[in-house]
């Protein structure tokens, strides 16, 4: 899953594009091999801005041109409104990447009406120091799991994906926790979509920058395969297929 963020302000400089520079950076993605392209429009790093739905929406709209030869979409929104408008736009199905796991009330029975793949990411409460989790990290996020496949039951949302949000609501510790308990998750029987390409986890406990922190990165994509990841989030697709090709040998 190739990043592409319509925005100015997102962590990492490189991922953000706006107009001709969309297309250009969907279709270097999708000439690496990216299987899937994720458009996203708010930033969701620490202290980033506040963006109105209709500013979201007017940055998405930009992309939806160079969308219509993606076989597969993704859009990172958590408002069940960017969800009808693309679906609107697109005309076709796509994956809805939702940071909040359906915290907008109309997003999962939208999400069920229009059929679409959901993928629910584990954010709960603010990052702090060890002890957030008094039950460890993995717990936490099990139990959450628990309590959203309910929810996705009740909304009749039946095709959803786990991501257990490495790097929000989590620090280094936890977030390394996480990873080494990627296989408790495989119980909901979901894919596993993982996320930790250049966040802060994977750079500054090595003193790196996100710029510099691609080698880390692939290093904690090839233990998440070895783990049971299935779906890897990534600004930089050779090198993550590169890593891929390197698990599917050694694995």
């Amino acid at each position: 899953m190739g990043i592409v963020n319509v925005t100015g302000d997102s962590f990492y400089a490189a991922s953000r594009c706006s107009g001709e520079g969309i297309g250009l950076r969907i279709g270097e993605m999708l000439a690496c091999g990216a299987d899937i392209i994720d458009v996203g429009a708010v930033s969701t790093r620490p202290g980033s801005a506040a963006v109105s739905e209709a500013e979201e929406w007017s940055r998405l709209s930009e992309a939806v041109p160079f969308l219509e030869d993606v076989e597969t979409v993704s859009v990172d929104t958590f408002r069940s409104g960017i969800v009808r408008r693309m679906s609107e736009a697109l005309g076709r199905p796509f994956i809805v990447n939702d940071v909040s796991a359906g915290a907008d009330p109309e997003m999962l029975p939208l999400v069920a009406e229009l059929g679409l793949p959901y993928v629910a990411m584990h954010n709960c409460g603010p990052a702090g120091a060890p002890g957030e989790y008094p039950e460890g990290v993995v717990r936490a996020v099990e139990d959450f799991f628990d309590d959203f496949s309910e929810r996705a039951d009740r909304a009749g949302v039946q095709d959803w994906i786990l991501d257990p949000g490495f790097g929000f609501s989590k620090n280094v510790t936890e977030n390394f926790d996480l990873l080494e308990g990627l296989p408790r998750l495989g119980r909901f029987g979901r894919e596993l979509l993982v996320g930790v390409s250049r966040k802060r986890f994977v750079s500054q406990p090595f003193g790196l920058g996100p710029e510099e922190a691609g080698t880390t990165t692939e290093l904690v994509h090839l233990e998440a395969i070895r783990l049971g990841a299935d779906i890897l989030r990534v600004h930089d697709v050779r090198a993550a297929k590169t890593t891929v090709a390197l698990a599917e040998r050694l694995f």
